[in-house]
């Protein structure tokens, strides 16, 4: 994981996640725009694989925000989270008659951007 920080906007990259792209966007469209503390309730109780690495890359980012910046937790909302594809795993079933098929296994790269509420 990948933290950037510029213009006290908070920035967590998880990269080569092993699951699809589709189903990460299934999790992550409940959390946008919500509070560091609402999107932790929401992600602990959501009964997805994808939320183990959102709630990781959640916690990396108000971690750092608290370090870096000195920022209290409670202070913080999710300004922009996005998921885009990565790269393919590629492997092949062996098939009947020596031969065989491709099977393409997805991963994806989950960024978010955190920032302070507005007083």
């Amino acid at each position: 994981m990948k933290t950037n920080t510029s213009n006290n906007k908070i920035r967590a990259i998880a990269k080569h996640i092993h699951m699809s792209p589709h189903k990460v966007r299934r999790v992550i469209n409940q959390i946008r725009g919500r509070s560091y503390e609402q999107a932790l309730m929401i992600l602990e109780f959501m009964p997805y694989r994808a939320c183990n690495p959102i709630l990781q890359l959640l916690s990396s980012a108000a971690a750092n925000a608290n370090n870096n910046f000195g920022l209290n937790k409670a202070s913080l909302f999710i300004n922009e989270i996005k998921v885009d594809k990565g790269t393919f795993f590629k492997r092949f079933q062996p098939r009947a008659q020596g031969r065989g098929y491709p099977i393409h296994k997805p991963t994806c790269h989950i960024t978010i951007v955190l920032n302070t509420i507005p007083k």
